[in-house]
């Protein structure tokens, strides 16, 4: 039985770790057998079956100083979530991997599982399976299945033509990791400065995958092209461009920012073009929909910002600054 240091003292394996952090797992009746064997058994589902993995490495993706373990266990779970909402389907099952070094509480890893059994609970997905291991940094990484009925939503099926739509609002969760990182230069006290810095943090902490809006837009015909907005509305907007083979032309003015949003950066929008972690959709859908008419069938704030044209290029109308890429996960944050 190996070793694993947990600073509470009381756990010396990693088999008595797990034990303790999935004692209160559920499980729905399409997982056969769950955590405690070699494999997890889950059945088949009638439509194709999707799968997604992401990590969230400490002091890259988060600082336990500013980000409390319920949330991250939360956020870990949602980040794949969203993948599954940007085509269209329903998650399933997934399994998780702990990394843990040296430090870090049994209280710390309880309250993670507990932020992630929330966030599995409420998305209908069963946790399976998973594994705890040394690591230089916390880390959580999340396989996730999901299914999909006849239609799957896909990054190469934008056309000339198409309408640019956008889910809620961008840039917030960008303001939000500023704001906790203390990269962000303090606005006033007022009573209103404190709600919008707020309101930005628990939108970087806690996103919420829309899952429900990506399973009504794979019903439309023909079926969009859609993404997750994660690395920034630019650099994932352009890998629709790409696979489709077409270019963009987006109303900066038409970009969709909150009240918070707005409150900090007034009329600078880089965030909100070029921030990621908002885990919004972005879709193409063929001429004919009204933002009202989406924002009913999705049942969230849906709005237009540009169109689908030919070319491989994409342009922003009435941008005040030039606009660079999107997170790059292999650069430097800044």
């Amino acid at each position: 039985m190996r070793k694993l240091s947990v600073a509470s003292g009381k756990l010396s394996s990693e088999f008595e770790l797990i034990a303790r952090l999935t004692a209160d797992i559920r499980h729905s009746r399409r997982t056969i057998l769950g955590v405690g064997d070699d494999c997890a058994i889950v059945s088949r589902p009638r439509g194709s079956t999707l799968f997604t993995i992401d990590s969230m490495v400490e002091n890259v993706h988060f600082d336990l100083r500013w980000c409390p373990p319920q949330a991250l266990g939360a956020r870990a779970l949602a980040i794949n979530l969203s993948d599954i909402a940007a085509m269209g389907g329903r998650p399933t099952a997934c399994v998780v991997n702990l990394g843990v070094r040296e430090g870090i509480t049994s209280r710390t890893l309880e309250r993670i599982y507990s932020g992630l059994r929330d966030a599995a609970r409420e998305s209908s997905t069963d946790i399976v399976g998973g594994n705890v291991t040394r690591s230089r940094e916390l880390s959580i990484t999340i396989a996730l299945l999901g299914e999909v009925g006849r239609s799957v939503m896909r990054r190469d099926a934008a056309r000339p033509g198409d309408e640019i739509f956008v889910t809620g609002t961008l840039g917030d969760a960008a303001l939000g990791w500023r704001i906790l990182a203390g990269k962000l230069k303090a606005g006033g006290n007022t009573k209103r400065d404190r709600a919008a810095r707020k309101y930005l943090v628990e939108r970087f902490l806690r996103p919420h995958a829309r899952l429900y809006a990506g399973q009504r837009l794979a019903a439309l015909r023909p079926v969009p092209a859609a993404i997750d907005i994660s690395d920034g509305l630019m650099q994932d907007l352009s890998h629709i461009l790409e696979r489709s083979g077409v270019g963009a032309e987006i109303d900066a003015s038409r970009i969709p920012v909150s009240p918070a949003y707005r409150a900090l950066m007034g009329d600078d929008l880089v965030h909100a073009l070029t921030g990621g972690e908002d885990y919004e959709l972005v879709f193409c859908v063929k001429l004919g929909h009204s933002e009202s008419e989406l924002s009913r069938r999705l049942r969230v704030g849906v709005r237009r910002i540009g169109t689908i044209v030919r070319g491989k290029r994409l342009n922003v109308i009435g941008a005040s600054a030039p606009i660079v890429a999107g997170w790059d996960q292999l650069r430097s944050r800044g």
